[in-house]
């Protein structure tokens, strides 16, 4: 399978690995020359980590390094039977990189976008043949991560989705399958991960540590929200929220908070920038947190309901299947466990109860419960 991936970026680089490794004849496009010997250079040094590893020998890196070739005219992704695009999130760039693909590939040729946010069906809109596009959305790092989200537009035809699926499939990936909607499945169902830990801090019910710390030691979480903010960037993170957000008709479900957006302003981005919600400089203490159990328990519980909540409500729209979410939560975003299956753990009852006293506390529609909960409730079903 000739396999073109457009943008040598760390995703892009990473997919071309990832199809390379699964024995595809691998075209990475970028019209930066200085970015694309970046790219070869990176992979080289992954490489090598591995045969240090002992996770692969000299013969298959030479294998998969032969399977890719670095190009810098978009032309040359000509004989490709699937194309990749892993560029900048914007909507008109991508439009116009497709539209001028579709004049050089084959009518045959499935035109892909990793958009992790942006609607799948008008990235279509701007083809020739729009049953052609979908959605492949793979998560960083693409080697590491399991699962790949396949979204599938209103025009994507039946065949194309097919084939996607089977493809990624076939290079070993956790396929979730997901309707056309903003965050698809993993950033539509993680916001409240981020938006209610936020939303405890701004009510001073406790500061960062002690929220992730609370996350960590009783849900099982390897990195507390504050944290994986941190990590991903405050720039990053508030900007697919606010994208969500937006695009939701303005849901207060996922409304952002003003301390990330003003971290966000001052340049407190994270690690990337030695300072977020914590201080990354050399010898800067690390904040303790308050371990008391009461207060760890109603941090906990208040974030897992509203992780459930969202999920239910993922399921009750039809956005995917019960197993196509969970698997998007464990393996997407490494979650210590499935939300609906953590839902029949704890019990749909005190799901339902856990939202009604928010709602009754706040009277914000941002805690109304799910309908798909209180159905299940009244008819006492689960899950799984």
């Amino acid at each position: 399978m000739y396999v073109g991936i457009i943008g040598s970026g760390t995703m892009g680089s990473g997919i071309a690995q990832v199809a390379a490794t699964s024995g595809c004849k691998v075209k990475l496009y970028d019209t930066n020359t200085a970015a694309l010997d970046k790219a070869e250079a990176a992979l080289e040094k992954i490489l090598n980590r591995l045969i240090e590893k002992g996770r692969i020998d000299t013969t298959e890196k030479d294998r998969i390094q032969g399977n890719i070739q670095y190009v810098d005219s978009l032309k040359a992704l000509s004989d490709s039977d699937l194309t990749i695009e892993a560029i900048i999130e914007n909507l008109d760039i991508k439009q116009k990189v497709f539209s001028e693909l579709e004049t050089y590939v084959s009518d045959d040729c499935i035109i892909a976008s990793n958009t992790s946010s942006l609607s799948i069906a008008s990235i279509a809109a701007s083809l020739q043949k729009p049953e052609r596009c979908v959605g492949i959305h793979f998560f960083n790092p693409a080697p590491l991560m399991k699962l790949v989200e396949v979204i599938p537009a209103i025009q994507t035809s039946e065949a194309v989705l097919e084939k996607s699926v089977k493809t990624i499939s076939d290079w070993k990936k956790v396929v979730a399958v997901a309707k056309d909607t903003p965050g698809f499945i993993v950033n539509r169902v993680a916001r409240p991960f981020y938006g209610e830990a936020l939303r405890i801090y701004e009510e001073g019910v406790a500061d960062f540590a002690t929220i992730d710390w609370s996350l960590k030691s009783l849900g099982g979480f390897r990195m507390g929200p504050f944290e994986l903010m941190d990590f991903i960037g405050n720039d990053v993170n508030y900007t697919v929220t606010e994208t969500v957000f937006t695009a939701f008709y303005f849901d207060s479900r996922y409304k952002p908070s003003f301390t990330q957006k003003r971290l966000s302003e001052a340049g407190y981005l994270g690690r990337k920038t030695g300072k977020g919600y914590y201080d990354y400089s050399e010898g800067a203490a690390k904040p303790e947190a308050n371990k008391d159990t009461e207060l760890a328990q109603t941090i906990f519980d208040r974030v897992l309901v509203m992780l459930i909540n969202e999920a239910a409500d993922a399921l009750f729209l039809n956005i995917a299947s019960a197993e196509d979410i969970d698997n998007a939560m464990t393996k997407g975003v490494n979650y210590p466990k499935g939300l609906l299956a953590w839902a029949d753990e704890k019990g749909i009852d005190w799901c339902v109860s856990k939202l009604d006293e928010l709602y009754d506390e706040y009277h914000e529609d941002r805690y109304r419960c799910s309908p798909l909960l209180r159905k299940m409730k009244k008819e006492e079903k689960a899950f799984f």
